[in-house]
């Protein structure tokens, strides 16, 4: 075998991407530079990594198998220069970073010290749905995830960020609810499943025994958002998503017993992850320094 470190990026990225144009656009090269380096990667295989159909690239199931190995491989060889930064007193690197989209309000504001001190550290952040999150740290392909309820299927080493409250949302112009029980005629609008923000409205429900409502799933905080905003219904939403939205009067709170539901936005990684120099510096810059990031950007939003 005669490939190069190269060529199994460019492959990987491809099989990543789905797309030879945005694995082209990821890279920063021309799309001619990136099939040829596809070609040159194939002539050391007699089985097909890829099938073009029509203007589309599909990985074969072989090639899904070699993208596995080019994902261990490069990660292997960014520690190697990891390790050869260290020796130098230096800190670079790339942290991969999956968190729910809820938390692309929260988690920029304890980054940002963090890129400033640490400027030869790049980010490389996934904001998805709490499955794939979980997806993610099982089959390590992040460095760290940002959840607000620890998966059970792992053992995390957890950095607890700030407090995370949810309160019944509607439209300002809808009724305001008093009670749990007035919910039992009303549209409510739910996360898909597996969503932390979907578990917590349905315990809350359960808790008070709220049946007969109609229901709505959507699969995003700014769908279920943007749903609410236009009268379609009720939900139960992280606070910290929603300032915008409070502040100029779209959206209102809905005042109820045994609420707001309050859980904890949690840097978490796996136990038994080998943690880069770039990956131990956050965590020790979040432990020192989370404490005055939520005093300075957050408590405004819970006075």
């Amino acid at each position: 075998m005669n490939y190069t470190l190269n060529q199994l990026r460019i492959f990987h990225t491809v099989a990543e991407m789905g797309s030879i144009t945005l694995a082209a656009e990821k890279l920063n090269l021309s799309q001619p530079a990136v099939s040829m380096q596809l070609k040159k990667l194939q002539t050391q295989f007699e089985i097909p990594l890829t099938e073009i159909l029509g203007r589309k690239v599909f990985i074969t199931d072989f090639g899904k198998k070699v993208a596995e190995d080019c994902a261990i491989i490069m990660a292997n060889a960014d520690r190697i220069e990891e390790t050869v930064s260290s020796y130098k007193g230096l800190v670079t690197g790339k942290l991969k970073i999956s968190i729910v989209s809820t938390a692309k309000y929260v988690l920029p504001f304890f980054l940002e010290g963090y890129m400033k001190k640490y400027s030869g550290v790049e980010l490389d952040i996934d904001v998805t749905n709490k499955g794939k999150v979980v997806k993610s740290l099982e089959e390590n392909l992040c460095d760290f995830a940002m959840v607000s309820v620890l998966p059970n299927s792992i053992n995390l080493n957890a950095t607890s960020l700030m407090q995370n409250e949810l309160n019944l949302v509607c439209s300002s112009k809808m009724p305001t609810v008093t009670s749990p029980q007035e919910l039992s005629d009303k549209l409510l609008i739910f996360r898909e499943n597996g969503s932390a923000t979907r578990a917590a409205m349905e315990a809350y429900l359960q808790l008070h025994k709220v049946k007969g409502y109609k229901k709505m799933v959507l699969v995003s905080n700014e769908a279920v958002k943007q749903a609410v905003i236009a009268g379609l219904g009720y939900s139960i939403m992280p606070h910290i998503g929603l300032m915008t939205e409070l502040q100029i009067g779209s959206i209102k709170i809905n005042s109820l017993s045994d609420l707001p539901l309050r859980t904890i936005w949690n840097l978490v990684y796996d136990k038994q992850k080998r943690l880069s120099p770039a990956a131990k510096a956050l965590i020790a810059y979040l432990e020192e320094e989370k404490d005055s990031i939520v005093a300075e950007s957050f408590a405004k939003f819970y006075s």
